[in-house]
Parts: C-alpha cells; structure tokens; sequence
C-alpha cells in the first residue's frame, strides 16, 4: 500500500511538472481572476456614487486600494524568481497568478478611473499600467511559440556547433577561392570577413541583412557563365548563406524572446514610480 501511494504521488508530481504556469491546477488563477473582474464591473454599475465614477469616490478608493496592493505583489515576481521552492507558492503557481491577476488589473484600474482620463500623474499610472499589462501579454505569447521554433532552427545543433559548422565552409571557400580572378576572389574574402554576429538590434529583431556580403559575393557567380572551380565557390557561398540563415534565425527568435523584458521591466519600475506620486499628491490633495 505504501509503494502504491508513493508511486501516485510520484504520477502526481511528474505530471505537476509537465504542466504549464497557464493551465497549473486546472487554471486555478484565470478562475479567480475572471470573478474578481465580475465582481468589479458589475459592482461598478451597481454602486451609486457622485457625481459620478471616478478615483476620487469611496468607491474608486477601494478598487485604487486592490490594484495598488496587486501591482506591488506581482513586481515582486523577480524576487520570488532567485527563491526557487516547491509547495503551495512555487514559482509555478506565483508566475500563473501574475499573468491572470495582472490581466484582471485592465478591468480594476480602469473601472477605477471612472473612464475621467487628461493629462496627468494619474492617467500616466494607468498608461503604465497598461503598457506594463500588454508587454506581458506579448511575452506570454512568445514564450508560448518560439521556443519550439528556437528548437526546430537548431535542429538538435548548439549555437557553437552552428558556428563550427560556419568556420568549416569558410575553410573551404578560403580554398577554393585563390585560383579566382581578383574581383571574384575580393568578393568572397569580403563575405569571410563580415563577422556574422556584428549587426544592429533591428537587424536581429527582423532578420532582415540588407548588407550581407555572403548574398553580394553570389552575384559575382552568376549561373549558367561560370566555370567548373568558380561553379564550386558558388555551392559553397550557398551553403555558407543557408548556415548564416540558420544562425541569423537562432539569434533572431532569442532577440524576440528577450526584447520584451527590455519593455516591461523598465516599465514596470516606471510605473511603480508614477503610482508612488499618484498616491502621494491623491492624499497631498485630499
């Protein structure tokens, strides 16, 4: 009996483990977020207050109140990143709570707005917010999809075997480009010079390499008018330019990957800041 209940509870954990943070216990977190985001709209056109809704009312205190207290919490997923455990709060549990409850802080802070939106500390927390919120929901979605493209490009090949297999066609362009003309030969010394992990942020983000000297030095080969050695040089540059294709796309989904926390964490630090001087002047005024 004892081997039976520890084997199940070993089923149980092998199965907590392939789970994702979106659906853990059965989507525990979008359940209660979705009642928390009832509660608040159809309260708020339940609730009589006046003049009418805004921050300023009983009301708008209460709903400030819980997004305050929410967005404090879940900034404080990095910290709880560095304290890895299992249990009831396991970093699993915490990050499904942070993407459902920060998706139910649209509703809160805006219903907490009353819609009375200008130019001002207290809008500027609510653009935040939500710069913060969609920032989020794009990194959700990438880490939801690339992943498996990252897997499918490398096609079981580490980036450092990416880059041997590169330098191991390089060795054979180096080759088989001396017995060239010069202007066919200068063209594939300048593809082997062009270092393939020096390009600018856009050019990784997109993969898009207007310059790539690789595509340039084909042109010099074109088919159909070239001889047996320069027919060779051409292969190669084309197999040069599937690898440097497969590496430009490795560096491109892990730039889609990682851009967003380039938005969201500084945001959030913003945010946390404007929400700081919107508390304050809200009391300096009241």
């Amino acid at each position: 009996m004892a081997s039976s209940a520890n084997f199940e509870r070993a089923e149980q954990r092998r199965d907590t483990d392939h789970e994702s943070f979106l659906s853990h216990k059965r989507m525990r977190w979008l359940k209660v977020s979705v009642v928390l985001c009832l509660i608040v709209i159809v309260s708020y056109f339940l609730v009589d207050v006046e003049p009418r809704h805004n921050g300023g009312t009983w009301y708008g205190y209460t709903l400030g109140t819980i997004g305050a207290l929410l967005i404090v919490w879940l900034s404080l997923l990095g910290i709880r990143k560095r304290n890895m455990s299992p249990g009831r709060w396991s970093l699993k549990a915490w990050t499904s709570a942070h993407v459902y409850l920060g998706l139910a802080l649209i509703v809160i802070g805006t219903m907490h707005t009353g819609f009375q939106l200008g130019w001002n500390v207290h809008t500027l927390a609510w653009a935040l917010m939500m710069l913060v919120v969609v920032s989020g929901i794009y990194g959700i979605s990438v880490y939801a999809t690339l992943p498996r493209s990252l897997s499918n490009n490398a096609r079981e090949m580490t980036r450092g075997q990416m880059v041997e297999a590169l330098a191991a066609i390089d060795r054979q362009l180096e080759t088989a480009a001396q017995p060239l003309g010069r202007s066919e030969a200068d063209a594939v010394i300048d593809a082997l010079k062009q270092d393939v992990f020096k390009a600018g942020f856009l050019a990784r983000l997109t993969g898009t390499y207007p310059r790539c000297a690789t595509a340039r030095a084909q042109h010099a080969f074109p088919p159909g008018s070239i001889n047996k050695k320069e027919e060779k040089v051409a292969a190669l540059l084309g197999r040069r330019k599937s690898q440097l294709g497969q590496i430009r796309r490795h560096m491109r989904y892990r730039a889609l990957l990682e851009v967003w926390l380039f938005i969201h964490i500084p945001a959030t630090i913003a945010l946390i800041a404007a929400l700081a001087a919107h508390i304050v002047s809200v009391f300096y005024y009241w």
